[in-house]
């Protein structure tokens, strides 16, 4: 499954209300239409400096991982319903031992794709070749310095040698296994320009797909200026590099091709709340989810999750602003 082209898809149906009724029946029919985000673990080896691991406070509210029963029960009353399995959204899955057994579960229940984000400072050629032959589709990479200096910098406790040896075993196991390798690139006003020198630095043969964001507030974080207004009239220009470089190497591009203002509605995510799932040590998908005693179908049947999805079709854009900003991304597939 080409996750990439369900995307851009996304973006070319305008159309809310054909969005919903798409959802509707997918879930009336018992199809698959969740992106489930799973941490297994609820810890980070790195502190970077625009993540929430560097405020000390919040760090401490966040314990526990998943015991390989717990898990079994979570993809029996949920993996059914999963278009996409991300394994890893906020803290870092390679600290998990059990990960490839994870990763084969989900393909256990047939889930299309499963994708891990990791930072990669822990992963070995060994560790990546474990989990590609558990059936893991990609690896989403987090970077935030294309530089060494800009990387330590950033990326706190990181190794930028440890980093570019994980690219050099993707590059490497591309020839024997069929999987993805994505980079998140999280720019600010101070790492942006160097993304000039990203091909000059990294091989375009060992990563597919390559996603410019700008920083957001997540927290209280160590690095926190967050005004992007000196980069506008730059920016373009910059990302027209990025994508020619891109097209040149056959990568997939996610970025915006201008910085939006914050009072902009990504309409591309007026779907977002209603196919995100997000399932951690601490918190199962809703609140009121019993995910012990009651599978996805019951609960969904008892908070009445279809009628919601039918009556979103008449809905305006106003009334089903997504709670939280989202940037609306291109998609270029080349």
């Amino acid at each position: 499954m080409n996750i990439y082209k369900l995307l851009q898809v996304n973006r070319k149906i305008k159309s809310h209300r054909i969005k919903f009724l798409g959802l509707y029946l997918l879930h009336k029919f018992n199809q698959r239409y969740l992106a489930v985000n799973l941490d297994p673990v609820l810890a980070c080896n790195l502190r970077c400096k625009m993540c929430y691991f560097t405020d000390a406070d919040y760090v401490k509210t966040l314990k526990g991982q998943f015991k390989p029963e717990e898990l079994n029960q979570i993809a029996k009353v949920i993996f059914s319903r999963a278009l996409k399995l991300q394994i890893g959204c906020g803290t870092e899955p390679t600290l998990y031992k059990g990960l490839p057994e994870l990763v084969a579960l989900g393909k256990a229940y047939k889930v299309p794709y499963i994708s891990l984000t990791t930072n990669a400072n822990l992963l070995t050629e060994e560790k990546i070749e474990d989990l590609l032959q558990a059936g893991l589709n990609e690896f989403t990479i987090s970077l935030h310095g294309v530089t060494k200096e800009s990387y330590e910098g950033f990326m706190k406790k990181a190794s930028y040698e440890k980093f570019h040896q994980a690219f050099k075993a993707f590059a490497k196991l591309k020839q024997k296994y069929d999987f993805k390798v994505r980079i998140n690139y999280t720019f600010n006003k101070d790492n942006f320009y160097e993304l000039k020198e990203l091909f000059d630095r990294f091989d375009g043969k060992s990563f597919d797909i390559l996603q410019i964001r700008p920083i957001q507030k997540i927290g209280n974080t160590e690095y926190n200026d967050f005004d992007l207004e000196v980069l506008r009239e730059d920016y373009p220009r910059v990302i027209k590099q990025i994508q020619d470089n891109c097209k040149e190497h056959h990568i997939v591009l996610l970025a915006s091709k201008n910085i939006p203002e914050k009072s902009a509605m990504n309409n591309s995510s007026l779907i977002y709340d209603y196919t995100f799932c997000y399932i951690s040590p601490q918190k199962v998908w809703k609140e009121d989810f019993n995910w012990k005693a009651e599978t996805f179908n019951q609960y969904s049947k008892r908070i009445g999750w279809s009628k919601t999805l039918f009556s979103n079709i008449f809905k305006s854009k106003s009334a089903l602003r997504s709670r939280s900003y989202r940037l609306n991304y291109e998609v270029d597939l080349n």
